[in-house]
């Protein structure tokens, strides 16, 4: 199963929902991480072997290159456009249901 770390940007009750529905996910305003820099996001994210999923796609996009570059691994990154609520729920529903930790782990995912 992916375990997911919300980046500082997707609402905190979005955890609340997916955990609601039986994920393992926790948001980055619960671990008070807040206004960290996002490579230090994804080494949050990396420290508890969590995918991170943000609607920051251009900085991530840039970091998962990077990682990508330098060898470097990392449990996943999800990217989505800035959608509304309910529609984020529902597609990340969507995609942990249907992906496994061991196929995102490593790449980029759009959702």
């Amino acid at each position: 199963m992916i375990k997911l770390y919300l980046d500082e940007d997707v609402h905190k009750k979005i955890a609340l929902s997916l955990r609601l529905k039986g994920y393992d996910v926790i948001s980055a305003h619960e671990v008070q991480n807040q206004g960290l820099p996002d490579y230090k996001q994804l080494q949050y994210a990396l420290s508890e072997q969590r995918a991170i999923f943000t609607f920051n796609v251009g900085d991530f996009n840039r970091l998962h290159k990077e990682y990508m570059q330098s060898g470097k691994e990392h449990f996943g990154i999800l990217l989505s456009r800035q959608i509304p609520f309910k529609d984020t729920i529902k597609h990340l529903t969507q995609f942990l249901f249907t992906h496994s930790a061991k196929e995102v782990k490593n790449n980029l995912f759009w959702i």
